[in-house]
């Protein structure tokens, strides 16, 4: 017994040390990944579309509800472009910048002039990974479309939400130009669209704590020595004038958000940074996204349930079409910090996994699974031909077939009555009820 206890314990162990270097494999063999919410759709440019299941006999695809967010983008703020070249230029300008160092400036001052004035606007790339997502939803479920389908898209009122909005519906009219197409974006919807909610005030100082977990991991885990004195002669200067640990996430975040722009397609700066280096600053980010907006028991389970509103239009939007046997769909385009929350709320895949754990969390869950940029929510509806039977659904989560939290009846297709029942049931028990 104590042999198979052993070996036990070897076993887990070695599996355990497999995972973990499986995911740093992972993010150094793809640095992009380590960009967390900046990490480029990977559809097509890492992976190839999904093979989806076939319909089960006897039905066809007629309407999708879905939530997607914005794709590629500026940073939100131009201080971090800004910030960056005004502490190189203090090195500079005290003639302590090595080699590296003027490479690297000149490098940032080439991203700051691109950036001035487009603070969080779409990209270019941004732009594609919409039109993408569209053209696949048109060769994926051709039945949903035609010109007596009807769209009914919503955006938050973030100019790059609505730029990606504009970039799917067109692409969607472009294949049916009479197809009735609606778009919108209006505080009017905000209560469920975006962040503004009004079931969020519990939320928001939860995240306040937790943004102390992860700003912890990087003054305990981040050694900053090796890449300051990488671009930085003078040691004292470094040490008594720049702030270290800033420059060097700012750097890497910069580094993580190029991938989203054509123009820098010739520009790395993840050279700057050693695989160790890499890993460990995406692995606080991973645990920055998880304990913030995911079902941590860090944050008390309690940020899935902030879309318990958007879950509540999804569900009625879904009836609705179906009360009127309309085909078509019903698009919503946000932010990152809905989708997650809401997937978990969905118990999409092993994005609600609750890990206690920190220190592994990278193991088990990947931030650049979830959110990338682009990053969407599709619920396929389906009707059997005759008329006659249930209506059946499936989830794509980033356009994959996700597993779902009830019985399925053919592959991924579940009953509509099934899921519903189920979402209903977490929302009314939310735990947020009655803080």
């Amino acid at each position: 017994m104590k042999k198979f206890l052993s070996f036990l314990t070897i076993t887990c162990t070695a599996l355990s040390l497999l995972a973990a270097s499986n995911t740093q494999d992972d993010v150094t063999s793809n640095y992009r990944r380590s960009g967390s919410n900046h990490y480029a759709y990977p559809i097509p440019g890492d992976m190839p579309a999904p093979a989806l299941t076939e319909a089960p006999a006897g039905y066809e695809a007629f309407y999708i509800d879905h939530y997607g967010r914005h794709g590629s983008r500026w940073l939100t703020t131009n201080n971090t472009y800004d910030r960056t070249v005004a502490t190189l230029e203090k090195a500079e300008n005290a003639h302590c910048l090595t080699a590296l160092g003027e490479e690297t400036l000149h490098n940032m001052r080439i991203i700051a002039e691109a950036a001035r004035m487009r603070a969080g606007d779409l990209s270019d790339v941004g732009a594609e990974q919409h039109q993408g997502i569209a053209r696949r939803m048109l060769e994926n479920f051709p039945s949903v479309w035609g010109d007596d389908a009807v769209v009914d898209a919503r955006s938050t009122v973030v100019f790059r939400c609505i730029l990606s909005m504009q970039n799917e519906t067109m692409t969607l009219r472009a294949a049916y130009p009479n197809m009735r197409i609606t778009t919108d974006a209006s505080y009017h919807d905000m209560s469920y669209m975006g962040w503004g909610h009004g079931e969020d005030t519990i939320a928001i100082p939860i995240r306040h704590e937790m943004s102390k977990i992860s700003d912890s991991l990087y003054r305990a885990d981040i050694d900053t020595h090796r890449f300051i004195h990488s671009l930085v002669s003078d040691t004292a200067f470094a040490a008594h004038e720049i702030n270290g640990l800033r420059l060097m996430r700012d750097v890497f975040n910069i580094a993580g958000s190029l991938q989203g722009h054509h123009q820098f397609d010739g520009m790395n700066l993840f050279y700057l940074f050693t695989n160790d280096e890499i890993f460990d600053l995406w692995r606080i980010r991973n645990v920055y996204w998880y304990t913030h907006w995911a079902n941590a028991p860090q944050n008390g389970h309690r940020m899935p349930y902030i879309e318990r509103p958007l879950l509540r239009n999804i569900i009625e939007s879904a009836d609705r079409a179906i009360a009127e046997g309309r085909k078509g769909a019903d698009l919503r385009f946000g932010h990152e910090t809905c989708v997650l929350p809401l997937a978990c709320l969905m118990e999409l895949d092993n994005v609600n996994e609750s890990i206690s754990d920190l220190d592994n969390l990278h193991n088990v869950w990947q931030d650049y699974n979830f959110i990338p940029k682009a990053c969407n929510i599709q619920m396929i509806f389906y009707r059997p031909v005759s008329g006659q039977g249930d209506i059946l659904v499936k989830v794509l989560y980033n356009e994959h077939e996700a597993a779902l939290p009830v019985a399925t009846v053919n592959g991924p297709y579940c009953r509509w009555d099934d899921l519903k029942a189920h979402y209903l049931k977490r929302i009314e028990h939310s735990p947020l009820v009655g803080d």
